[in-house]
């Protein structure tokens, strides 16, 4: 039974009758195509010998599984009628989906497996991507300045305005707003993980600072959805809903579900910073240490030059080098210091 048939009243929710199979094309089109240029893009780097992390495809592809089990399911029927029902598509697509996908790296992805054009050449796919990242327009909408009150937007002005009821009475417009949901959190998530390249990539600290920005006010939306008196939408309606359906109730469900929902995500992305960053201060304690072996060599060199010279110059000191470290300077060689006197 599909969700925008309208003729069939559904029975009353369960688990069994959610993740029964009901496709809606365009997503289901969708998550197919961006499945496979992403394997493609794989199979690419494999076949010229580079590797490509597994966990990254397994980050895509359970975005994309998490995305498709939302609107390709029962689930989606449910949605149209139950406000609880589409309030976990929301939050799938705005917040889980996301993050999974990110976590794939796709701009890196495109960035290693798309071919440069040659000289002379019109610019390529990839040419048009590093523009495109480089271009005003992906600095507005990836700054936390649009990001963070767009997020907060697609709850408070979907729900507590008419635009929900306009967007539901419609095919078209409920496509766009499920695409609303999962661009918003891409928009969101995409400078605070910082898996692939963007214009605004802060430190640590400020990432988790922008996380923590946007999550209370999500937490605040859930709280005011279960203590509303009265249904927020009038696009679920009694003739509509499942039998015995209390609307109110629902309601109630479908905040306690957006404000418990945030934990997971958050969550997820706590985790993955808190590794990035792991990763990050390794790499910079190797630099250090090859830094300190460079110099340090370069010291233990000036000084041993300088302990010569001491020793040809027969009480003539010239300009003393700074010393070695501790780890670098040699164990024996003082004794030409003795000479020199």
């Amino acid at each position: 039974m599909h969700h925008h048939g309208g003729m069939t009243r559904l029975d009353p929710f369960s688990l069994s009758h959610a993740w029964t199979w009901s496709p809606d094309w365009v997503f289901l089109l969708g998550g197919l195509v961006a499945l496979a240029l992403y394997l493609v893009g794989v199979v690419r780097l494999y076949r010229r010998g580079d590797r490509w992390p597994v966990g990254r495809v397994v980050g895509w592809v359970a975005g994309v599984a998490s995305m498709l089990l939302v609107t390709c399911s029962g689930l989606n029927d449910y949605g149209m009628v139950l406000f609880s029902a589409h309030m976990i598509q929301h939050m799938v697509l705005s917040m889980l989906t996301p993050i999974l996908l990110l976590l794939g790296a796709p701009i890196t992805l495109a960035l290693r497996a798309l071919r440069p054009a040659g000289k002379g050449r019109p610019r390529g796919p990839r040419e048009l991507l590093v523009a495109l990242l480089h271009s005003r327009y992906v600095r507005v909408v990836s700054h936390p300045a649009f990001t963070i009150p767009l997020f907060i937007a697609s709850l408070y002005g979907v729900y507590f305005t008419p635009v929900f009821d306009v967007l539901m009475q419609y095919r078209l417009g409920h496509i766009f707003m499920m695409v609303h949901f999962l661009m918003t959190g891409l928009a969101f998530f995409w400078p605070i993980m910082g898996v692939d390249p963007g214009p605004h990539r802060p430190g640590h600290v400020m990432r988790i600072i922008e996380l923590f920005m946007g999550m209370p006010f999500h937490a605040f939306f859930g709280v005011a959805v279960m203590m509303a008196g009265h249904p927020l939408v009038s696009t679920f309606t009694v003739q509509s809903a499942p039998p015995g359906t209390d609307l109110l109730e629902d309601q109630k469900l479908a905040g306690g579900i957006t404000w418990a929902f945030g934990e997971i995500p958050t969550a997820i992305v706590l985790i993955a910073l808190v590794y990035q960053w792991m990763g990050s201060e390794r790499r910079q304690a190797r630099r250090r240490d090859r830094a300190e072996e460079r110099s340090g060599d370069a010291e233990l060199e000036a000084y041993n030059a300088y302990l010569a010279s001491l020793h040809k110059g027969g009480g003539r000191r010239p300009a003393t080098p700074a010393a070695p470290t501790a780890s670098t300077a040699p164990a024996a060689p003082a004794t030409p210091a003795a000479d020199a006197g």
